[in-house]
Formats: C-alpha cells, structure tokens, sequence
C-alpha cells in the first residue's frame, strides 16, 4: 500500500513553463486498481451517507428535534458555510496528499451521518450537519481536484459521467433502502442514519487498503491565488452556483407550494431524476467531449432559460414536474466548466484551484436564497424570470469560450494569455 504508482511521460512536447503543455502526466494504470476506477467507487461512496441524510432530514428535524422553518434555515445556512470555505483546502494539502485527503474526507463525512440519529436537538443536528458537510465539501473539492489530474484530457468528460452516473446508482439504492427501512420494518431514525453513514465508512476503508497511492500528477501550487486569466471560468463557475440556487432552493418549494405535490411525489422525482442521470449521465459526458465545452455550454443555457421562463408560467403539475427532471439533467452539462478549465490550466493549479472554485461557487448560497426568498413572497414568476435572466448571462460568458481552449487561447473576447510562456505562474 505505501508502494506509488508513478507517473507515465506525456506524449506532447510543447512547453508550459516547466510542464508539457497536452495532457496532464497519468499514472500508470493496473488492472481495476487505477485512478479512474477509484475516482468512480468513492463517488458511488460518497452518496451511501449524504443521501440517507437528505432522505430524514425533514421529518427527523421536525418530529424528533421539533424544528420550525427558523431553524432549519439557519442549518441549511450552516451546511453551506463549508462550501464557502472550501478555499481553506490548499492549507490541508500542505500536510496531506490529495488522495489522502479526499479518503479522509469521506470518513468524515459518514461518521457525520452515522452519528447525527443521536443528537435530536437542535444544537446536535446543527453540529453534526456541520461535520458532515466539511466532510462533503472537502471531499468533493479534491474528487474534482484529482479528476482533472488524473485523467486525460480527452477522456475527462466521459470520466466525470461516469462518476455521475455512480453517483445516481448509489443514490437510487439509498433512497428505496431508507424507504424499506422506515416503512416495511419500521427502523428507528438513529439506525437509519447509523446504516448509511457507516457504509460511506467502510467503502471508504475499503478504497484506502484496496488502491495503491498513485503519485501526484504534478506537483501543486500549495498557496492561494486568482489568477487574471481564469476570469472566464470564475464568471462561469459563479453563475453555475447562482443557478443550483434556483433549482434547490425555489424549483422544489414551487411543486409543494403552487402544485401541492406531497412528500412520496417529490421523492419519486428525485428517484426519477438519479434513475436518469445513471443512464444519461455517461453518454452526456461523451457528448461534452465530442462537442467541446463552447457549443455543450451553449446547449445547456439555451435550455436552461427556456426551462426557467417555463417555470415562471407554467400551470400543468405534470407539465412543472417534467421541467424539475429536465432542469436536473442540465446538471450533468456542468461537466463542461470544469473540462474547460482543465483544458486551459497549469496543471500545477488545479488542487488551489478546485478549493477557490467550490468558494466562487457557494458565494450566491449566502445571498440568494435570502433575497429571493423575500423576493418570491412578492412575486414566484420573479424568482423564475431572475434565473431565466441568469441563464441569459451565462450563454454570453458560454460564446466566450473558445472552440479549441488552451493557454494562450482561453477566451474569445477579453484578457487572456498574449502566448503560452505566460503561463509561467505569475504573481498577479
């Protein structure tokens, strides 16, 4: 186990600095025990527990911690502050290798789960939802942080569908193993929380005695920085998390409030939706890499501001359940934003990176559920025509990628590279 994988040479020659300027180098693959492999069985690990968790929040919060809407909006405010923070990993990664800190993460993550049945009080769940969610974050911030090292450039679209379709799997599994649980045997809360967060456990102890640890792809810029020519993707990856906003938040309380959907119907619409990313996730991902992230993007937000306009005037309670499993599946093509990044960085960045990306990201969770929720009580189809507004300013920053991305060539329009040595990391 304390025997590296090491590296294999990349085949381009063209330089970045110090570092070829194709794909990032890969570790050499070994039968099922390779990179790729990992990457796909811990993100089937990480649902086991956090969707078990989603699965009793509301009833657990309500029935055994006698929670009002106060407080589990204040939790839901607290579960994001990890995301937030997710910036603060490059400070982990200077005492601890990716990969090791992402199986950590996960085993956070599942003890958070496991133990949040045994504090049903309000300060106990917001503890434990604290501790799970830096788990989450954590884990999802290097899991993209190694996919975007690991796996070539042409196959990382196809990987990262891969992994959301393992994603889905487990998801599915979760949900009709809680529902079992609950209603044919009538499981205490506390066991159904100590099941799934103790199987993210063991598939987590599993994947740190089962793979070897592969050498780093390149050593990684340990500091934190924004540099002047990733603006595009900062833009993009802050109007990604402006969107899940609207779709976590609002899409959801839209079916329960205006169409009266009840608890069983919102759940087979989640049910729904894992079942069709696990089919169409992969091919999604294929289609990302045949396409090129500029015409995936501009697909996905051309879609997305129909999907929202829609929302704003639909009528039809099938119609509006239709666009919450379209409006899902878009998730999927954000895929694009982060093969475009890799596509254009120095390999060096992506581990600093990922943590500042996964913070961009969560800056609208702070806001927008505030001001939108104030918002919605004026007007529902305002919230919608927001996100709709949102989509459109995401098409414009999506026509600025270019067709072929790389340093030198990362926007059509705008600051960027004047020739691939500027690459050369500079203090900016």
């Amino acid at each position: 186990m304390s025997k590296e994988i090491l590296p294999e040479a990349s085949n381009h020659a063209a330089p970045i600095g110090d570092v070829p300027a194709g794909d990032i180098k890969q570790p050499v693959h070994k039968g099922w025990r390779n990179p790729e492999v990992l990457l796909i069985v811990m993100a089937a690990a990480m649902p086991l527990s956090f969707s078990t968790w989603m699965a009793l929040l509301n009833n657990f919060s309500v029935e055994m911690a006698d929670f009002t809407g106060r407080e589990i909006g204040i939790l839901q405010s607290l579960r994001e502050i990890p995301g937030f923070l997710a910036f603060s990993a490059i400070f982990v990664l200077l005492i601890l290798r990716e990969q090791t800190f992402a199986l950590l993460s996960l085993l956070v993550l599942g003890i958070g789960v496991a133990i949040s049945g045994y504090f049903p009080t309000v300060i106990g769940l917001y503890c434990t939802t604290v501790l799970m969610s830096i788990g989450f974050h954590y884990f999802e911030t290097m899991q993209q942080a190694l996919s975007l090292q690991w796996v070539k450039k042409d196959r990382t679209a196809m990987v990262m569908g891969r992994q959301l379709s393992a994603k889905s799997v487990s998801s599915l599994v979760m949900f009709g193993i809680v529902w079992v649980m609950l209603e044919i045997f009538k499981v205490e809360y506390r066991y159904v929380y100590l099941f799934g967060g103790a199987l993210t456990v063991l598939a987590a102890l599993f994947v740190w005695g089962a793979f070897p640890k592969f050498a780093d792809a390149h050593p990684q810029t340990k500091k934190l920085f924004l540099r002047k020519r990733y603006w595009l993707y900062y833009a993009l990856t802050f109007m990604s998390g402006a969107r899940r906003q609207i779709f976590t938040v609002f899409a959801g309380f839209l079916m329960v409030e205006k169409f009266g959907y009840d608890a069983a119907t919102i759940t087979l619409l989640f049910l729904l939706n894992h079942a069709i990313n696990m089919v169409l996730a992969p091919k999604i991902g294929r289609l990302i890499a045949k396409w090129g992230e500029r015409r995936a993007l501009t697909f996905e937000y051309i879609g997305l501001f129909i999907v929202f306009v829609s929302y704003a005037f639909v009528e039809n309670h099938v119609i509006a359940g239709g666009l919450y499993v379209v409006d899902h599946l878009f998730f999927a093509m954000a895929i694009a934003i982060k093969t475009y990044f890799q596509k254009i960085a120095d390999p060096a960045d992506i581990s600093s990176t990922a943590g500042v990306s996964f913070t961009i990201n969560h800056i609208a969770a702070v806001f927008i559920p505030v001001a939108f929720g104030l918002l919605w009580l004026l007007s529902p189809s305002a919230v919608f025509l927001a996100g709709a507004a949102m989509a459109a300013i995401s098409l414009i920053l999506a026509l600025n990628v270019p067709h072929d991305p790389e340093p030198g060539n990362e926007v059509v329009r705008g600051y960027k590279s004047a020739v691939p040595e500027a690459v050369l990391r500079p203090a900016e």
